[in-house]
């Protein structure tokens, strides 16, 4: 329910996602009890047999909904997005995702676009657990001469230095801490753990009082799901919260009285979301990914529309569970036979997955990425009509559009959100030339392209100064939700360069969106916009300012869209009243005509826009290369224009 419902978009559980370190926690308590009854009735494991059956308990239905989620996603996403699809789904054959998204720097509390494999995840922390637990409690078993407890204290320094190496590798790699086996085992094993507890024979579980540890699990996994969210540092010490409260609920409600929370937890409706859990958490993910996918933007469906894919997971997760998860574990055929007909079936699934992903990565790749037509060479011309088709010769090409970045990301010369080193990169070498400081966030960098084609040409020296997220307003700003501390002290490290180089002109640009500033009680977004820009061109002293107007932001995806749509690029463009925060723009101008005649506007919106659209195809280039970043193809057409707003404050 935790997990599905954060899925779905409601925000009251913005911690919801701890539902996976509950799942851990109860398949580590199952498994356990069933291995350790299994050594104290036959004094050994059948490791055949077990891996039969996790095999036809866990693999019919994930390998199902891997074939079908890997036909839709061919369906109705972007061309541009079936290779990282394929891939996922290779690894989820292979029973390695898990390892998948940590070699690729997922962040799964922060993706904007997440694989539609990404939650297959925890699947693969089990099955990889399986491989070795089974194994540690039978030579464990052996070695402590068939004492529980002596095997307990055994999976409790395991559990233990698993735990401490998920602490220690958040400070490294939070991506490795979140989906390796060894820093996600422990939570796993303090579910062993409860099982070991529970067969102690201990006399505080009998007594009526510990069913109140149930109640107490379920507060505090409430509280947890209510008050963790994006921003939490998780796992680490973080995941031990909910990991305590599952082993409190299992241990509390094994307790004998009316104290525990059996009673609520045996209703119908709960009892029912309980069978078809697994395959609910399967289909629910895809569900959810794809339609989002398919809208080409990376803004998260309405509520509503998440809210009714979760409902519908509900119904396609009980057939899954009729038709496909509960015939198959009781399907004489593999249970009467030697088990391994079990494991040939199973690994003839995974291959089938396998040759599915190439078969769609085969097909993919032949699907066009542009129209037969050409279009002419694209030169920055007022209210552009945009071309209506995806030509032939577009550049970048769309497979490309989204690494048409400025130099300055892979020279080191544009600050990320950790670095503060205002220290900025010269351009141009002709000593007579104005010297133009370029100051901002990403935006500002966007721009850097189309400065150093003038700068190169000798007819500015260009200083870049941009850091990502940064505006170059003085005021409060966050990055995550969380102070952005280091924004201001390279802003103020920036400052004091103009303030001692007095350049000729500091040209300002930042993008316009309101979730930048830390809220101030009492003060609009545009007015603190307005009093942040006023203050910081009231600290630039001497040297010419120019503002730039931003350019106009997209709602979808340019080279997602345009896959889809090559011969109707139109349908890609934002309308002209949509696409800039009017109410942050006016705030600018306010702060500009304030300052007086030593600040100027540079608006290049007309080089962008038409009365009606502001296109993404203008002639044969790509104008951006995400929602509202400029390409570095077009920014270089712009130097001309640029020019022609700069030259004269820079005399």
């Amino acid at each position: 329910m935790l997990v599905v419902l954060f899925h779905s978009g409601v925000q009251a559980l913005s911690g919801g996602y701890v539902g996976v370190d509950v799942f851990f926690v109860i398949s580590g308590f199952l498994i356990t009890t069933h291995l350790l009854e299994t050594l104290e009735r036959d004094g050994r494991i059948s490791f055949a047999s077990f891996y039969a059956k996790r095999a036809r308990r866990i693999l019919p239905a994930a390998l199902l909904v891997a074939v079908l989620t890997l036909v839709a996603a061919w369906i109705w996403m972007s061309p541009l997005l079936m290779r990282s699809v394929v891939d996922g789904a290779i690894a989820t054959a292979l029973y390695v995702p898990n390892y998948f998204f940590a070699l690729q720097d997922t962040d799964y509390l922060a993706e904007t676009t997440p694989s539609v494999f990404q939650h297959f995840w925890s699947l693969g922390i089990e099955e990889q657990f399986y491989l070795f637990w089974p194994a540690l409690l039978a030579v464990g078993f052996w070695l402590r001469r068939r004492r529980e407890r002596r095997v307990m204290v055994l999976i409790a320094v395991v559990t233990a230095s698993s735990f401490l190496a998920c602490v220690l590798l958040m400070d490294i790699s939070q991506p490795w801490a979140f989906f390796s086996l060894p820093t996600r085992a422990w939570e796993l094993g303090a579910g062993g753990l409860v099982a070991f507890l529970l067969r102690s024979g201990a006399r505080w579980l009998r007594a009526p009082l510990t069913g109140l540890l149930a109640w107490a699990g379920l507060a505090g996994l409430a509280a947890v799901a209510l008050t963790f969210d994006g921003n939490t540092v998780f796992p680490g010490w973080s995941a031990a919260l909910p990991v305590l409260a599952a082993a409190a609920l299992i241990i509390g409600g094994a307790a004998p009285g009316p104290l525990n929370a059996t009673r609520l937890l045996a209703v119908a409706p709960l009892q029912f979301l309980g069978a078809i859990s697994y395959s609910l958490y399967l289909v629910h993910w895809p569900l959810q990914v794809i339609p989002q996918a398919a809208t080409f933007s990376d803004a998260p469906l309405p509520l509503e529309q998440s809210l009714a894919l979760g409902a519908v997971a509900v119904p396609l997760a009980w057939l899954l569970y009729r038709c496909v998860e509960r015939p198959v574990i009781g399907w004489r055929m593999l249970r009467q036979r030697r088990q391994g007909l079990t494991g040939l079936v199973a690994a003839g699934a995974s291959l089938v997955v396998v040759l599915a992903s190439g078969g769609v990565a085969a097909v993919s790749a032949q699907q066009p990425l542009s129209s037969d037509r050409t279009a002419a060479p694209a030169t920055a011309t007022p209210d552009p009509a945009g071309t209506s088709f995806v030509p032939a010769n577009i550049a970048p090409s769309l497979d490309a559009v989204a690494e048409d970045n400025a130099a300055v990301y892979d020279t080191g010369c544009h600050n990320s959100t950790h670095d503060a080193d205002p220290a900025g990169c010269r351009v141009g070498d002709d000593p007579e030339a104005p010297l133009v400081f370029l100051v901002g966030d990403s935006h500002a960098a966007s721009w850097f392209p189309a400065l150093e084609e003038l700068a190169e040409e000798g007819r500015i020296r260009l200083d870049s100064n941009s850091k990502s997220s940064c505006l170059p307003l003085e005021t409060d700003q966050q990055y995550l939700a969380k102070e952005y501390t280091s924004c201001e002290q390279w802003r103020d490290g920036v400052l004091e360069r103009i303030d001692e180089e007095q350049p000729d002109l500091v040209l300002l640009a930042m993008y316009d969106s309101p979730g930048r500033l830390q809220d101030e009680p009492g003060t609009s977004t545009p007015a603190q916009w307005r009093e942040g820009l006023a203050a910081t061109l009231a600290q630039i002293d001497g040297p010419r300012v120019a503002v730039m107007k931003d350019v106009p932001t997209q709602h979808l995806n340019p080279d997602e869209c345009l896959s889809t749509h090559l011969e109707e690029a139109q349908a890609c463009a934002v309308p002209r009243e949509e696409a800039f925060e009017e109410d942050l723009v006016e705030a600018e101008d306010q702060a500009i005509e304030e300052a007086g005649d030593e600040v100027e506007r540079v608006d290049l919106t007309r080089f962008f826009c038409n009365a009606q659209t502001c296109p993404i195809v203008i002639g044969n280039t790509v104008v951006f290369r995400d929602t509202h970043h400029l390409t570095t193809t077009f920014s270089r057409q712009m130097a001309e224009p640029m020019w022609e707003e700069i030259e004269p404050l820079t005399v």
